[in-house]
């Protein structure tokens, strides 16, 4: 199961982070969010391992300053959480991993996506909030039996070490990764280490499934 550690701006947090070896952290590039990272050094992200992608996360987001921020801050991968078309997504795969977030509740209509099969690498279902993500809130797990698609997918929304363990129970055949965030901080956008280090034993988590 890979690991995305979501929501970080903080250097020094970053680089403890980073230490844990996560596949993927990511990077809140959308102003309203309290995790925003606002003007941060393209610096504080220079020495990353290559081996974790850095995914910068939009809302809206036009196409000019995603791909200007693509470029300042060396992310390999992009998640974007607003309306973003299936050609608009499509349009950063040959640049950069793309992410599409949906927020899903009890009446989600898988079928709307169908049209970003072939045009995203992954899915990344949290729970539909009007916050775009970091509501620490779950969503009814079961209905992603209702998703049919070949397309892998993150589960994101509400994680925590008192919800892991039923993580782990899911079997969903394209259930690829986790994306922890809101329960792993001790203030918005500073990561509790110890908690981590806890929900990696917890996933029996181990550095040598980096980009296996």
């Amino acid at each position: 199961m890979k690991v995305k550690i979501c929501g970080l701006r903080d250097g020094d947090n970053i680089q403890a982070v980073a230490a844990l070896a996560p596949h993927y952290v990511g990077f809140i590039c959308y102003g309203p969010s309290p995790r925003y990272i606002n003007d941060m050094p393209a610096q504080t992200l220079a020495n990353l391992p290559a081996e974790i992608y850095k995914t910068g996360v939009f809302v809206n987001e036009s196409k000019e300053n995603i791909a200007k921020l693509i470029n300042q801050y060396g992310f390999n991968a992009i998640q974007l959480h607003g309306n973003e078309s299936p050609e608009f997504t499509q349009s950063f795969r040959d640049r950069v991993l793309v992410l599409k977030a949906f927020g899903l509740d009890k009446n989600f209509d898988f079928e709307q996506l169908n049209a970003y099969a072939n045009k995203v690498d992954y899915f990344l279902f949290d729970t539909k909030t009007d916050l775009h993500g970091g509501s620490g809130k779950t969503f009814d797990w079961g209905v992603l039996d209702n998703y049919k698609l070949n397309v892998p997918f993150f589960l994101s929304g509400g994680l925590s070490l008192g919800n892991l363990d039923e993580v782990k129970t899911i079997r969903h055949p394209q259930f690829y990764g986790v994306d922890l965030n809101s329960k792993f901080e001790t203030s918005p956008g500073v990561k509790d280490i110890e908690k981590l280090k806890k929900a990696f034993e917890m996933l029996n988590y181990t550095t040598n499934e980096i980009r296996s």
